[in-house]
């Protein structure tokens, strides 16, 4: 049995191979499809994963709270540090709150000056916005209480205004206030700066911030923690009623304030981009649907053309299941032909694209696997009925066809 098989596998390539060239337009639509469901899976992998590493550098579990405009000509009222102590102690699974402030300013070190943010925070905010000092140490308790002056700095600060070598323990000049260094943060993503570069940015002590650059005890957003634990639906809807009380917004009124959560986007991204694959695949689908009915109609074409040699091959012994099979094995070898094609068009489409557009490439076997397999079913689904049609053919009116 396996040694027919062999045979009939050689006669089938033998076969393609005497039509090139229609073998190749014949799996053209066999090419496309698979190509086009492995590109976008591959890409759509790639993006979710960019996506999901940017909104993890705004913290996981985490809500943003910010004011928001509710008369476009009157300012929002700002938040202050009772408020953010509020939510920690009144809502029920909140594990911790971190206010923030931030302005720009000029960053002075020997002799070389670049225009920053210097941005008030502490150690609950760092934990919240999963920002981790890679050189150093973070901010003392005692420092946060004082307010002393102090700084943290991103890479693009270091690479910008120090010798890369000596950073620790220098002394730098934010606008006209001085402060020594005592960490260097781990490089963020940018989106996590709103478009801007999240790593050109000096952290300093909120109390320094709010003392020496704004004047006040505004915060300008915070951060809240909560444990995953606790359906976030809840904690979110406890934190507007009490912001709601705190800033005394009667019924009926719209918030003038808003709330990110974290996790909310990252479901969304997930939504978005399993929608946008879901659509490639219909759409793949239905090229490989128009590339297996080629492959039928090709092998129809084929039965047609071999007419004679099929009448003696019959004539001369030949079972109408070796026929049968001789055709479908001309068909599945056609496809997985097809699908290897549209495996390589797709690796070198997905990794050229995601070079362009700045994405993770991550190669997929299991897709790929399953493209291949699939076009292999393709061949047996479209190429059965040619091939049951070569086998009942009537030895003696296939001999006499011309």
């Amino acid at each position: 049995m396996l040694r027919m098989f062999g045979a009939t596998l050689l006669l089938a390539i033998r076969e393609i191979r005497r039509h090139i060239l229609r073998s190749f337009l014949t799996t053209l639509g066999i090419i496309i499809g698979v190509a086009a469901v492995i590109t976008m899976v591959t890409l759509g992998r790639g993006l979710t994963a960019n996506v999901q590493q940017e909104v993890s550098g705004l913290g996981s579990d985490v809500f943003i709270v910010f004011p928001s405009r509710v008369d476009p000509n009157t300012p929002p009222p700002p938040f202050d540090d009772d408020d953010v102590r509020s939510v920690e102690m009144q809502i029920p699974g909140v594990e911790g709150t971190a206010g923030s402030v931030s302005q720009p300013a000029v960053a002075f070190h020997n002799g070389q000056d670049w225009q920053t943010n210097v941005q008030g925070a502490n150690g609950s905010f760092f934990t919240a916005q999963s920002i981790d000092v890679v050189d150093g140490r973070a901010f003392s308790e005692e420092e946060e209480a004082r307010g002393e002056s102090v700084c943290i700095v991103g890479p693009t600060i270091v690479e910008e205004i120090f010798v890369a070598d000596v950073v620790l323990g220098e002394e730098m000049r934010i606008g006209n206030v001085s402060c020594q260094v005592v960490g260097v943060i781990d490089e963020r993503s940018s989106a996590v700066g709103g478009g801007n570069d999240a790593n050109d940015i000096v952290f300093m002590p909120l109390k320094t911030v709010q003392r020496r650059f704004t004047g006040s005890t505004d915060v300008q957003f915070f951060v809240v923690k909560y444990d995953p634990s606790y359906a976030s639906a809840f904690i979110q809807k406890q934190l507007v009623e009490l912001l709601r009380e705190r800033r005394v917004i009667q019924e009926g009124e719209d918030n003038d304030f808003n709330i990110i959560d974290t996790a909310e986007i990252s479901q969304t991204v997930d939504t978005i981009t399993g929608t946008m694959t879901l659509v490639v695949t219909v759409i793949a689908a239905i090229s490989l649907l128009v590339g297996g009915i080629g492959i039928m109609n090709i092998m129809l074409v084929s039965v047609t053309e071999r007419t004679r040699e099929i009448g003696i091959r019959l004539a001369i012994g030949a079972l109408a299941r070796e026929v049968r099979l001789q055709f479908l094995t001309e068909a599945v070898v056609l496809c997985c032909f097809g699908g290897l094609v549209g495996i390589g068009l797709a690796f070198a489409l997905s990794f050229g694209l995601a070079q362009a557009i700045d994405l993770p490439f991550l190669f997929d076997p299991v897709v790929n696997v399953l493209s291949f397999v699939f076009s292999a079913v393709m061949g047996i689904v479209f190429g059965y009925y040619p091939a049951h049609r070569a086998s009942k053919l009537d030895p003696i009116e296939a001999l006499r066809h011309e």
